[in-house]
């Protein structure tokens, strides 16, 4: 790169970087309180329509729940909306009053509807991996000690009852079969975090675990793919399924473990990223599924997987990579015009079929998480 295309490239960087943040600040952050958040009742709603209405009937998923107010707390600890702190400790009180054992039965609940009753009483991992997370978030923002306090009691409870003598985490209680690399990613990521916040080892140590459950089941080395699927003893089921999304979250979530623990994990970072990159589509995103031959499976195209692209190579960028940066703009850019300009400012397209239509009309509140985190972290690094 010469001195002319550096400053070029250094003036993408801070203009897509500073746009997106701006996206953030300006419309995202105010429209998902203004119509996200349920005055009347408490809680974050599922969905708006596509004119930025809220959707008020659908039953609430609590992962959701948990990435709002992840995503409000993040957005305070960054300065971006200040107004965060307050809404994230709303939130959170809302999710410990209707979520937390109204059963009498440790644990979260999984669904519920508008007025904070239960419709599913799935103790699910995935959606704890999340609840951990905000929690963790919240914490590192306020300090608070009766936050504190909630960490250790979820930690209590994934330590206990949701541990496999298999390795890793079952998939919830009651257990299902089969088994997900999906809520051990998401363990990983709320370990790392929760780490972060409050500096207790056993966060590292439970992160190293499934390092290790990635290194020795869920990764294949020789096919240099993610696997999704597999029997209760982490045995992969065939034909494998792949993810391209899950692939370059992995890219993202390993540079963090090796922030944390000091292990390296470059071979497996640059592996990963080199085989989700086979599953793209004319417009250059991720396409949602292939097989492990890198043939694609399904031609439509989410959301996340683009945030999780853009993170794998920002977290490429931070290591160093040569041209990592210059990839991360692309994909910045390339979320951006295909999903972030929406009629209703602050909202999104969650996904398009191979002929570029839209399939999903609504403007779901779980993809907040992955964009807010995607924009963080490239204001972190490149900008």
């Amino acid at each position: 790169m010469n001195s002319g295309q550096a400053v070029q490239h250094a003036c993408d960087s801070v203009d897509i970087v500073k746009e997106l943040k701006a996206l953030m600040i300006n419309h995202a952050l105010p429209l998902w309180w203004r119509e996200g958040w349920d005055a009347s009742r408490g809680g974050f709603v599922e969905r708006l329509d596509h004119q930025g209405n809220a959707d008020y009937v659908a039953p609430r998923r609590i992962r959701v729940q948990a990435r709002q107010i992840y995503s409000y707390a993040k957005a305070a600890q960054l300065g971006w909306y200040p107004e965060g702190r307050k809404i994230a400790m709303e939130g959170l009180e809302y999710l410990l009053a209707k979520a937390k054992g109204p059963d009498g039965q440790p644990g979260f609940v999984h669904l519920i509807d508008r007025n904070g009753s239960t419709i599913n009483p799935l103790r699910d991992s995935y959606d704890h991996a999340f609840i951990l997370l905000a929690l963790a978030t919240v914490y590192q923002l306020t300090g608070d000690a009766s936050v504190q306090e909630e960490i250790r009691l979820l930690w209590e409870f994934l330590d206990s009852h949701l541990r496999s003598p298999h390795g890793g985490f079952i998939e919830g209680i009651p257990p299902a079969l089969p088994r997900r690399q999906n809520p051990q990613m998401h363990l990983l990521e709320a370990m790392i975090a929760t780490f972060d916040a409050t500096g207790d080892a056993v966060f590292k140590s439970c992160a190293s675990d499934l390092f290790r459950i990635f290194v020795a089941k869920l990764y294949d080395r020789q096919r240099q793919i993610l696997g999704e699927y597999f029997e209760e003893d982490w045995l992969k089921i065939e034909p494998s399924v792949v993810e391209p999304g899950h692939q370059a979250e992995w890219v993202w979530l390993l540079k963090g473990f090796e922030r944390i623990t000091g292990c390296p994990t470059g071979e497996h970072r640059s592996q990963l990223l080199a085989s989700a990159l086979r599953y793209r589509d004319e417009t250059g995103c991720l396409l949602d599924e292939g097989d492990a031959e890198g043939k694609v499976r399904k031609f439509t195209r989410r959301l996340w997987p683009q945030t999780e692209i853009a993170k794998a190579w920002i977290a490429q960028a931070e290591a160093g990579e040569q041209g990592a940066a210059d990839q991360a703009i692309v994909a910045l850019a390339r979320l951006d015009k295909h999903y972030l300009q929406h009629s209703v400012r602050g909202g999104w397209y969650d996904q398009f079929d191979c002929d570029n239509q839209l399939l999903v009309e609504s403007i779901p509140a779980s993809s907040f998480y992955h964009v807010i985190c995607a924009i963080a972290e490239a204001n972190r690094v490149l900008s």
